[in-house]
């Protein structure tokens, strides 16, 4: 029965859970349209913050490589929401339910990726700051560990409705804002998530009061060579915004799904779940331009790229204009005969 019913219409779902899914045109042309510029400068912003950390060797630190992974979580879901703009609406009712289990998958995994990218650097910044050290100690075959890690409970989180927490057996259980997803996966899904920010708030709070705990100290004694302690303190401030933003971003999110598993019948979730969505995209926008922001060397880096890519583009348009074969005009002025005077002193110089 389940698998016959993955490849049904996703209308009979939307149908029997009684969830108001309907869009103005003017509303689905405008998540469209905006969340497309959005998806296209998430793509090329985290594009570039890769490369800048692949091609700056001053990047090649444990954090930077984490940054790195961070942007490529933002980068995935670019690519998510992509397919989710242009699959939702009353085409959501006509996706079969493994398309819808694709769709949803791969919120779900980039979600997850950014959330255990964003919980592996608190722990990084923690264990470095604790050693009053820019960087920690970690090796490259551990951060290679962690990266790996954390893009496999990310799959498997993504793929944990898919593999039989779902409602499509029981659709009393069914939830309105996914409805092929039980109620109690989105408690636990929400629930998670929430305990999971409060977690790097407590890191977050710990290293701030232990910070400012030491420069107190500090300060009376080394008033000059403070100053070159900053650089763990700028670290700790750019992954505190991205913390911030990413916690602002996606809370609402959490606290309507949470309010949709514990089957709130009065919280209208439907009519929040377009406007939700576009401000879940808002943060995979911000997180490069708080990288460049907080981040000269960053910015610097992504001054170099774009410099590299239009003189890239000026020598390719050159070697093109130099490889064109020469028109018609062109071969009759080269080809016209010499003229008197050149024959004249042609002559006088072969017969001296």
């Amino acid at each position: 029965l389940i698998f016959s019913s993955l490849f049904n219409s996703m209308s009979f779902f939307y149908n029997k859970n009684g969830g108001d899914d309907k869009w103005d045109s003017a509303q689905l042309i405008l998540v469209q349209v905006v969340g497309s510029l959005f998806c296209c400068f998430i793509l090329v912003s985290n594009a570039m913050v890769i490369a800048a950390v692949v091609t700056n060797k001053r990047f090649h630190y444990p954090f930077y490589y984490l940054l790195a992974n961070l942007a490529a979580s933002d980068f995935l879901a670019g690519i998510a929401y992509v397919y989710l703009m242009f699959n939702t609406g009353p085409v959501s009712r006509k996706l079969t339910v493994r398309g819808y289990f694709i769709r949803q998958g791969l919120l779900d995994i980039s979600l997850s990726a950014s959330l255990a990218n964003l919980l592996v650097i608190a722990l990084e910044r923690y264990i470095s700051v604790m050693n009053w050290k820019v960087h920690s100690n970690l090796t490259k075959r551990r951060v290679t560990l962690l990266i790996v890690l954390v893009w496999a409970i990310s799959i498997f989180m993504g793929a944990v409705p898919s593999l039989g927490w779902n409602c499509i057996c029981d659709l009393d259980r069914c939830s309105q804002l996914a409805p092929i997803f039980s109620r109690s996966y989105l408690i636990f899904w929400s629930v998670s998530n929430l305990v999971v920010f409060l977690v790097m708030v407590a890191i977050y709070m710990r290293i701030y009061t232990y910070v400012k705990k030491k420069t107190s100290v500090l300060m009376p004694h080394t008033s000059g060579s403070i100053n070159r302690k900053r650089t763990p303190i700028k670290l700790i401030k750019t992954v505190m915004v991205v913390l911030g933003a990413f916690v602002f971003c996606w809370t609402p999110g959490l606290v309507v799904l949470l309010l949709d598993g514990l089957n709130c019948q009065r919280c209208n979730v439907m009519k929040l779940k377009r406007w939700l969505l576009l401000l879940a995209v808002l943060n995979s926008v911000m997180n490069p331009c708080i990288y460049s922001y907080k981040d000269e060397e960053m910015w610097t880096t992504f001054k170099n790229l774009m410099r590299c890519i239009g003189n890239g583009t000026r020598r390719q348009r050159s070697t093109k204009a130099n490889s064109r074969p020469l028109s018609s005009g062109q071969d009759t002025v080269n080809s016209q005969p010499p003229s008197e005077e050149l024959k004249s002193d042609n002559q006088g110089i072969l017969k001296t």
